[in-house]
């Protein structure tokens, strides 16, 4: 019976599925980066390609970004519903996502100097 139900709960709307898949697209990469890293400077490592000691946001959306692109399987710059999570949503812009990167960087960037040092990267998300 409830297997029924499940079946006859409405989809999504595309506002409200697109944060999680927003959310999928950021948190994925952050979770899978910090699982290969025993700890934060090692992860700050992977991400300064620059060997500055801070990750930069060019750095940070660089690193971040990856998902996006293999999730676009066509390569138009573009997640189209269909190549979103659950395959329904509002499409998402490169620009879009880049945005959204960047807003999450800031937020990361506690002592607001515009780089992210080992210790901001290990924060929790704000």
């Amino acid at each position: 019976m409830d297997r029924i139900r499940e079946r006859t709960r409405p989809a999504p709307s595309g506002a409200g599925f697109l944060l999680p898949a927003c959310t999928v697209l950021l948190m994925a990469p952050l979770s899978f980066a910090l699982a290969q890293v025993a700890a934060p400077s090692a992860y700050l490592q992977k991400l300064d390609t620059d060997r500055s000691g801070n990750v930069s946001l060019a750095e940070y959306q660089h690193w971040m970004g990856y998902a996006f692109e293999r999730m676009d399987r066509d390569g138009d710059g573009v997640l189209a519903p269909h190549e979103l999570p659950g395959g329904r949503g509002r499409p998402i812009t490169r620009a879009d996502h880049q945005a959204t990167l960047a807003a999450a960087f800031a937020r990361q960037d506690a002592d607001r100097n515009g780089t992210l040092d080992a210790a901001e990267l290990a924060a929790p998300p704000r």
